[in-house]
């Protein structure tokens, strides 16, 4: 077999078909979102990069702490032959991992983008010759489907990405996740932490003012790929804790009545003065509240690992035995 196989699961033109119909049913829906996935072409990736390394945005230091510190525990306790990674993008700190997995026969980077998955495939074979890459261009939230690879598997689904979704995404994201591991399989969770309010909405808000340009650039995609007329001027960038939920919410408040017309769709969209657009949740977790959604899907939380200062958490758990 060859080290670099990549398969292409999504139809080509899936990504801007998946765009058009959020588009279409964010901006007409009550109250107006978008998904924060469309935040990432090249200049939001740049954007996101530069957030990571702000004083403020603890939550990418925080993991690969962990990472640093745990990632021989993780492979003692998973013994993987197989690292399946979710939304891999550059691979970065999954780099730690790999180098632990002293039995690692096989890495399936998933992502969208094959650009990313071919950049990161040529960076690791040059690390590690002897490992097979087996990248998937898909959407690890649509039916999923994972090469035939050693066991057992781990599947790593780092960053705290998994608050990006709905209660009701999740679970459905976990159970269907659950359904396609394998007795002796584990999955490698990355999960935010409840903390200090302030603490939060720094690191969604931060100084400098990346985090408002990261989040202004989804107008700026729909401006390009819909044909769409959006004045980034025109939207101001929120981040509020929502205590209830235990999440963050970023939106886009509009400073004026405006009207947008998206030409790709022959759709006008009204925004009145103080109107908001919902770009991105990110909920944070408690230990007790991953476990319960875990056992909800199937799995069963076996190891915890935070940072020294308890900002986020790593979890390993596996799919229980059914009936």
């Amino acid at each position: 077999m060859s080290p670099f196989v990549l398969t292409r699961t999504l139809p080509p033109d899936a990504t801007a078909a998946a765009l058009r119909a959020d588009v279409a049913e964010g901006l007409t829906g009550s109250p107006k979102a978008l998904p924060p996935k469309w935040f990432y072409d090249a200049r939001g990736s740049r954007l996101f990069d530069e957030i990571t390394r702000l004083p403020e945005y603890y939550p990418t230091r925080a993991e690969r702490e962990i990472l640093l510190g745990e990632a021989g525990s993780v492979a003692r306790a998973t013994g993987a032959r197989t690292l399946v990674e979710l939304g891999s993008g550059s691979a970065d700190k999954t780099r730690h991992l790999i180098r632990a997995l002293d039995r690692l026969d096989t890495y399936v980077p998933v992502d969208v983008s094959e650009s990313a998955l071919a950049g990161a495939a040529a960076t690791l074979l040059a690390e590690h010759p002897r490992l097979t890459v087996h990248a998937l261009v898909a959407d690890f939230q649509d039916g999923l489907v994972l090469p035939d690879t050693p066991g057992p598997r781990l599947v790593a689904f780092l960053g705290g990405t998994v608050g990006n979704l709905l209660p009701a995404e999740r679970a459905g994201f976990l159970a269907g996740l659950r359904a396609r591991l394998a007795p002796g399989d584990a999955l490698l969770l990355g999960t935010d932490l409840v903390k200090d309010e302030r603490v939060l909405v720094t690191a969604y808000d931060d100084a400098a003012g990346v985090t408002a340009a990261f989040n202004k650039n989804v107008l700026l995609v729909v401006d390009r790929e819909l044909g769409a007329d959006f004045d980034p001027d025109d939207f101001d960038h929120v981040a509020l804790w929502d205590a209830e939920q235990e999440w963050i919410e970023m939106r886009l408040r509009a400073r004026r009545a405006v009207t947008v017309k998206v030409r790709a769709l022959d759709l006008e969209v009204s925004f009145e003065k103080g109107e908001e657009l919902r770009t991105e949740i990110s909920a944070k977790f408690r230990r007790e509240g991953v476990r319960r959604e875990l056992a909800a899907a199937g799995l069963e939380l076996s190891r915890w690992w935070t940072d020294a200062a308890g900002r986020f958490a790593l979890s390993l758990s596996r799919p229980r035995a059914r009936g």
